[in-house]
């Protein structure tokens, strides 16, 4: 059988981030229900940041690393999202151009809410297997960022979104799949994927996000067994709990995976709560890190929390990591693969915590202005020229050149790198 996995991983998580506890207290929220979302910190996007430049600094550090000849097996650029700015042209066009890369080459972009990044994963992964290019290499990017407007005028979908504020962030996961699964080595065959029509959450229109989060928590649970039960089927011996050192979850917020898993492994187990308790410190927790302090990415969260679990999980031998993707509306999969300390070391040269603790925090009073400031960015903006003394400091926090958003020119976004 062919190896293929993910060749090389990073996490963007942008420049700026809120305390999502003075958030809260801001906002007045019910701080015992706030305990409940296990959250401690969210990426902003600034005005200059949108989900190409979080893409492509996500993305450049892997370009960086390879020789000009593997450079151009890149053959296909996949951007996951459900954050795009046009309804024609796909976002790929713009990283394809930014990084770089052979003009001989297929660019597309995929959405379905949050189960998009794994949904080009796995198109990377099959395109691999088919060996209709041989030693060919895909380049995934799930990127997307928060919106915090809700539409007015109706019953059905007109949940509390206070308590989504604090825990939807913006952020990008680009990876590299090939037949070189330096990071993450993927059981090929072992996938459980579930899905129906469900009106859970949805953008009905371009800028605005509603929701029924009561249905949503439901949809979710349903998806996380079923699709692990479909994964059983086709996985001979499979078991939640021995066959999997570790399990990354698509995570909205903390208290949701741990719902989730506590619900799995109840009725497929009938474990004890305090064993579950337990089994979610050790297997779960290590993926929840970077998610706790980037919020919610929405089509790139599953593969967060695949890559902090592969860089804060012990793999002093090769180990099998399970993980479960949901979308909203809805489509969900279970699948798994292998990492080893290789693997890990690998990926922990992309030093994404020291990104995370490098980051800008913002003030109350500067969030409150960016929310203002955001609606210039509108879906549909024609003409604009951002204003880089804004939170300016924010633009040097990082060591390295980072891309931002410059101008929008009859439509055209254009962007430059920031030393």
């Amino acid at each position: 059988m062919n190896t293929v996995g993910i060749e090389a991983m990073n996490v963007y998580a942008g420049t700026a981030y809120v305390d999502v506890k003075k958030l809260s207290e801001h906002r007045k929220l019910d701080t015992s229900r706030f305990e409940n979302l296990m959250m401690q910190e969210k990426t902003v996007a600034l005005p200059y940041e949108d989900p190409i430049t979080f893409a492509v600094n996500a993305a450049k550090p892997l370009i960086d690393g390879l020789t000009e000849e593997e450079k151009d097996r890149i053959e296909m650029v996949i951007t996951c999202t459900e954050s795009a700015f046009d309804f024609g042209k796909s976002m790929s066009t713009y990283c394809h151009d930014l990084l770089g890369l052979n003009r001989n080459c297929r660019l597309f972009e995929l959405k379905n809410a949050c189960y998009s990044g794994v949904a080009g994963l796995q198109m990377a992964i099959n395109f691999t297997l088919s060996q209709a290019s041989p030693g060919a290499k895909t380049l995934v990017i799930a990127t997307d960022i928060a919106r915090f407007m809700v539409e007015e005028g109706g019953d059905a979908l007109s949940a509390d979104w206070s308590f989504a504020e604090p825990s939807s962030g913006s952020g990008a996961v680009a990876m590299l799949v090939s037949d070189r699964a330096n990071i993450f080595q993927i059981d090929v065959g072992a996938n459980g994927y579930y899905g129906y029509e469900v009106m859970d959450t949805c953008r009905p229109s371009p800028d605005a996000d509603a929701g029924d989060t009561d249905l949503s928590l439901l949809s979710y649970l349903d998806c996380c067994e079923n699709a692990f039960l479909e994964y059983q089927k086709r996985v001979e011996g499979a078991n939640f709990k021995d066959s999997f050192s570790y399990i990354a979850y698509h995570t909205p917020f903390g208290g949701m995976v741990k719902g989730a898993h506590r619900n799995v492994m109840r009725k497929l187990l009938k474990t004890k709560p305090k064993e579950i308790e337990v089994d979610f410190e050790q297997r779960v927790t290590p993926g929840l890190d970077y998610c706790q302090r980037v919020g919610n990415i929405m089509g790139a969260t599953a593969m967060l929390s695949l890559a902090s679990t592969i860089d804060n999980g012990e793999y002093d031998e090769a180990k099998r990591v399970g993980c479960f993707s949901y979308g909203s509306g809805c489509c969900s999969e279970f699948f798994s693969g292998v990492v080893t300390e290789q693997g890990q070391s690998k990926l922990k040269e992309m030093n994404i915590k020291t990104y995370l603790d490098n980051r800008y925090e913002m003030s109350m009073d500067e969030y409150e202005e960016l929310l203002v400031l955001s609606q210039e960015m509108k879906f549909g903006t024609r003409n604009l020229e951002l204003d880089e003394k804004f939170i300016g400091k924010a633009r040097t926090v990082h060591d390295k050149p980072v891309l931002f958003l410059n101008k929008i020119n009859e439509f055209h976004r254009e962007y430059d790198w920031v030393a």
